[in-house]
């Protein structure tokens, strides 16, 4: 698609062509530019970082969740009154 756009062809007529549109294009073609360095922003590089770190941070905080109601469920399962109990 770039190629295209290289080659001289307008914006309109690589999307007609693609069945995509126009604004696909612009983002794409804003991409590249960051990835060249060209632009500021992040590269895909980043990005796909970045997504993978966000999805790590939802599963553990998931578990993390999970693992904090199995400890309230013990403690209410061990006291029932509530109360604490102190060792001799």
């Amino acid at each position: 698609m770039l190629d295209l756009l290289a080659s001289g062809r307008s914006v309109a007529s690589v999307a007609a062509g693609l069945r995509i549109s126009d604004q696909t294009i612009y983002g794409w073609h804003q991409q590249e530019r960051i990835d060249r360095g060209e632009a500021a922003g992040l590269t895909s590089p980043e990005k796909a970082e970045l997504a993978a770190a966000r999805k790590k941070i939802a599963q553990l905080e998931t578990q993390l969740a999970v693992a904090t109601k199995a400890v309230e469920a013990l403690r209410a399962e061990a006291d029932p009154k509530g109360g604490t109990r102190r060792s001799s």
